[in-house]
């Protein structure tokens, strides 16, 4: 109870943070922390993300920051594939999942050490100077165009993808992809891109749960702490500097990237 608790904070933390690492430290977590096999982590750590990103999104809405249209484009793309991620998930070999999760984190570590060092040479949140999707600040929503509406789609749809699999939320997909294809803020960036982890996540779990047993015993206070802290980390955001945030994701998640690969190496997860 103690460390499913704890485990759960720190899940809610990353996510109300970065707005992506929630997801993708949720599996690890569950697994070194709580002993589970990634097959059976996979539907509590979608269910607590997918709530846990709820939360995050109605204070995101409550603010006028979440771009609830791209969202739910992005999600509703995403939310079609993320079953069929689930599927093979479950018929993948453990070690192979293991290794997919640790590059990855190590994918996800390097993009957010990068992002870390570009931001001080751009304007704003690291702005593109010609986005593909455009938000104006007159209107607040984005200038459709079908390029910009391909482009959500596909994010959508790779993030649903991994979601399924994986059993992580998919915004270490979204988050580098906002910031790459359009001009919004970073806490526009962070809830709109929490509104879509629910989204997919909740698909993701719906599907992971219908296959296997869901063990409320860990998935309860592991939730309801992730929903919690993320509030706490929300309001921390704003004190902190979003370099020293992103370079400590960074470095948090290649050790875990590490640490996974030595499992895989040594036969994968029970």
């Amino acid at each position: 109870m103690l460390s499913s608790l704890l485990l759960g904070a720190l899940a809610g933390v990353a996510l109300g943070l970065t707005g992506a690492g929630g997801g993708i430290l949720a599996i690890p977590l569950l697994t070194f922390g709580a002993g589970l096999s990634q097959t059976q982590a996979a539907p509590i750590a979608l269910v607590a993300i997918s709530l846990a990103a709820t939360l995050g999104a109605m204070l995101g809405l409550r603010d006028g920051v979440v771009r609830y249209r791209a969202a739910l484009l992005i999600g509703g793309a995403g939310m079609l594939v993320a079953p069929a991620g689930v599927w093979l998930a479950h018929r993948a070999p453990p070690a192979a999942l293991t290794l997919s999760l640790a590059v990855v984190m190590a994918l996800s570590a390097l993009t957010m050490y990068r992002r870390s060092l570009e931001q001080p040479a751009r304007t704003g949140a690291g702005r593109p100077a010609l986005p593909v999707c455009y938000w104006s600040a007159k209107t607040g929503r984005f200038v459709w165009t079908r390029s910009c509406a391909a482009a959500l789609t596909g994010i959508g749809l790779v993030a649903g993808a991994i979601s399924g699999l994986l059993g992580v939320g998919g915004g270490f997909v979204l988050v580098p992809a906002f910031t790459r294809l359009s001009n919004l803020r970073v806490d526009a960036i962070v809830s709109t891109s929490q509104a879509v982890i629910a989204l997919v996540s909740a698909a993701g779990a719906l599907a992971a749960a219908g296959q296997q047993d869901m063990q409320w015993q860990v998935a309860l206070p592991f939730t309801l702490a992730a929903m919690g802290a993320l509030i706490g980390a929300r309001l921390l955001a704003r004190r902190l500097s979003p370099r020293l945030v992103q370079r400590s994701f960074a470095l948090l998640s290649g050790g875990i990237a590490t640490a996974l690969l030595v499992r895989a190496a040594q036969g994968g997860l029970a």
